[in-house]
């Protein structure tokens, strides 16, 4: 059995994720959100917010793996969960980012992704970055991995593609440790 915490737990794309680890029956799903779920399910729900060490370190407890799918004041939100990973020591993290967070110069609604995958690449633990092109709610699976450094290619890439992806290192943890990567469709 695999514990794994999905913070942000309301949006689109971590309701994707949800749905495909739903298929894999040793996955043990913790979801935390600031707003009740319609769609929680059999899941613990944690009702917290990012910007509350308190509450992170209190859904922390008992996890291996945590999933990070945010807005807003990434670069406060992302320290709180490295913070929290460390105290309570857990080491695997997979975080959403964005495509384009290393063009110059850089957008200002690019930021906040920019200082989250920061805090995270610089944290110590045992990281996944994910910068996904824009989704779409295509009903496929089809889509290329871009490591940091080569230039970012591939169009919108669906919610299910990138839910797919995230479930095999939900299954195997060890896939792609230290990796930063532009998930798009070819």
């Amino acid at each position: 059995m695999k514990n794994i915490l999905i913070i942000g737990a309301n949006g689109s794309l971590a309701r994707a994720v949800i749905a495909t680890a739903e298929h894999h029956p040793d996955f043990n799903l913790t979801l935390f959100t600031r707003r009740i779920l319609r769609h929680a399910g059999k899941h613990r729900v944690i009702i917290g917010d990012a910007l509350n060490s308190a509450d992170l370190q209190n859904a922390m407890q008992g996890q291996d793996i945590v999933y990070v799918n945010l807005a807003g004041d990434l670069a406060a939100m992302g320290a709180n969960i490295v913070a929290a990973m460390q105290a309570a020591g857990v080491r695997r993290v997979i975080a959403v980012s964005s495509i384009g967070i290393y063009e110059t110069p850089l957008r200002e609604v690019l930021r906040p992704y920019r200082a989250l995958t920061d805090v995270i690449e610089q944290s110590g633990l045992d990281y996944t970055i994910l910068r996904p092109d824009w989704f779409t709610d295509a009903d496929e699976v089809d889509y290329q991995i871009t490591p940091k450094g080569q230039p970012e290619t591939g169009g919108a890439v669906s919610r299910k593609s990138i839910a797919d992806f995230v479930c095999g290192i939900f299954d195997k943890p060890e896939l792609w440790v230290g990796g930063n990567l532009n998930i798009s469709k070819p």
